[in-house]
């Protein structure tokens, strides 16, 4: 028995246990206690064909969300080689390069919604108690603010829109305006209108891309449906094959049928670009956009989709398996999950990157690798020590100018 007025041991116990938690950056950054114990499976990977040579030729850091896996990666292509990085954090969808204000944003689809902002570290700060120094890690792209939205707005693609950041509101059929305070809804379809006002209780047509233009009006969102019907999106019985549309958004109504499932619509020397994710397809259709042909076939459910310089990068996904139905013209068994990019003006495959225990990637986008280079937590040779110091007294670099991202 414990003496008057000392804690008893087990009491002892539970306090060192709790002084020992969220002792790790990864759990603090993400918010998120199991951020700490990513299985290191799901990020070994395996190149094909030029892929290092192709992003290592256009000087960018490749960005890619792995929803799923609640996993942020970023590839890049250094002086010592192919380096592969990654961030933890709770599904990660969208992602948006903001090039005028210097930032990353992330959306984070669960219950709530969160905004991430990622901006580079350009060192750190002279401090007498930082013992390790990471060397090399000027450039890592550092979660530097969070926001938290209603989780039923559903947030999934994201975009600058001008110079104001825009999100699809996929669970309230509108995209919104993304700024301090509450989400604005912007533009909805036509089609979901009842007695001249939207409806937004409930997700009717999965309205989940954006093909930013400079204007609301000059932009174009895909949906797996063109108008409110008896089934919802997310009911494996949800009628799919043929039946996704791209809508202006000058005039609401749909400017492409034919789709199934599409996503990441894109606005790209003067086409209009979408993955359609039923077929494993890359399409293309000249502005307005009213028919689209296929560029690139893979081997996996298609999504995120992203242009540098004459090449497209873009995601493959496997399918999960209860909602098999939704990809009538894949080989779902052999579905890979990957990310791979292909030479805009021919559609030839350059090369690519696959993860064999992967699953599923949302987004694809990228910087230029000399504005950010990585993430913090390298898939090889942790550094424990170090990677503690760069989060202990980081200092960031200022916003860059529009052609230093």
């Amino acid at each position: 028995m414990a003496k008057r007025g000392m804690p008893r041991r087990a009491d002892v116990e539970r306090w060192q246990v709790h002084d020992q938690e969220w002792r790790q950056p990864e759990q603090v950054a993400a918010f998120w206690r199991e951020a700490a114990h990513t299985d290191p499976h799901l990020l070994r990977g395996r190149p094909y064909g030029s892929w290092w040579d192709t992003i290592g030729a256009l000087g960018i850091t490749v960005l890619i969300s792995r929803e799923y896996e609640h996993l942020l990666v970023a590839m890049t292509m250094t002086r010592r080689g192919p380096h592969v990085s990654y961030m933890p954090m709770p599904h990660p969808s969208g992602i948006a390069v903001d090039r005028r204000g210097g930032r990353v944003l992330v959306a984070s689809t669960r219950n709530p919604n969160q905004l991430y902002e990622f901006r580079p570290a350009t060192g750190l700060l002279r401090r007498r108690d930082v013992g390790a120094r990471p060397a090399g890690r000027q450039r890592t792209l550092l979660p530097v603010a969070a926001r938290t939205y209603p989780g039923c707005l559903r947030l999934h693609d994201l975009a600058m829109i001008g110079r104001t950041l825009h999100g699809n509101a996929v669970g309230q059929n509108a995209i919104v305006r993304l700024v301090d305070g509450d989400p604005i809804p912007v533009w909805w379809p036509a089609s979901v209108e009842r007695r001249g006002a939207p409806d937004m209780r409930q997700n009717y047509l999965q309205l989940n891309s954006i093909a930013a233009g400079p204007t609301l009006a000059g932009s174009f969102f895909s949906a797996s449906g063109e108008r409110i019907g008896q089934r919802r999106p997310g009911d494996p019985r949800y009628p799919v094959d043929g039946r996704g549309v791209i809508f202006s958004g000058r005039t609401r109504e749909v400017v492409t049928r034919g789709l199934t499932r599409p996503h990441s619509a894109r606005l790209h020397r003067r086409g209009l670009w979408v993955a359609n994710s039923g077929y494993g397809e890359i399409r293309r259709a000249d502005l307005p956009g009213t028919t689209s042909t296929p560029v690139v076939t893979a081997r996996g459910w298609t999504r995120g989709l992203a242009f540098a310089d004459g090449v497209a990068l873009f995601g493959t996904s496997r399918v999960i398996p209860r909602f098999r139905a939704y990809a009538p013209g894949l080989d779902v068994d052999r579905s890979v999950c990957g990310v791979h990019a292909f030479d805009v003006a021919s559609g030839r495959v350059l090369g690519g990157y696959e993860w064999p225990s992967g699953n599923q990637i949302f987004a694809v986008d990228w910087v230029k690798a000399e504005w950010a280079d990585r993430l913090p937590f390298s898939t090889g040779a942790r550094d424990p020590a170090a990677e503690t110091a760069l989060f202990y007294a980081f200092t960031l670099q200022q916003p860059a100018a529009p052609e230093d991202l």
